[in-house]
């Protein structure tokens, strides 16, 4: 094999349509876009979720359901993951040392939760916690702080 004898394989290589090139190409006049009409002309787009004139889904059905804008996102964090934060001698658990484990985001609410099951004593910052988790954190003689939520 040389430089000089390689090509693509036969059939895998096409000429692109010269459209508008005279009748004899089959595509010349309207240019394989058939006559007149919206999609003939340049320019064409269809709006997204255009149904050809009929009623589009999207204003057929109802709108329902309501979004609470006061509601407050908290990043679950269970005992089990505490539990390997421990492994690794850490004590003392807060929002910034989740976040420097990849754990949350910056601004991440944390609420512990409790699956899992917790062997350290740890002291443990969160802005929320289930009865379940607080109580086996306070079971392994840790403690618990809530942080106010922002």
């Amino acid at each position: 094999m040389n430089l000089h004898s390689l090509h693509p394989a036969k059939g895998s290589v096409k000429d692109n349509k010269r459209l508008g090139r005279g009748q004899g190409s089959t595509d010349g006049g309207t240019s394989g876009r058939g006559h007149k009409g919206a999609k003939s002309r340049s320019g064409y787009s269809r709006k997204r979720g255009f149904e050809g004139g009929q009623m589009p889904m999207q204003r057929r059905l109802p709108k329902f359901g309501f979004t609470n804008f006061n509601r407050v996102e908290y990043k679950a964090i269970n005992l089990e993951t505490l539990q390997r934060l421990a492994d690794k001698g850490i004590t003392t658990i807060t929002p910034d040392v989740l976040f420097e484990h990849g754990l949350i985001h910056k601004n991440s609410q944390v609420k512990i939760l409790a699956k899992g099951e917790i062997k350290s004593a740890l002291d443990v910052q969160a802005h929320a916690f289930s009865k379940s988790a607080e109580q086996a954190i306070l079971a392994a003689n840790g403690k618990v702080v809530k942080l106010a939520s922002e």
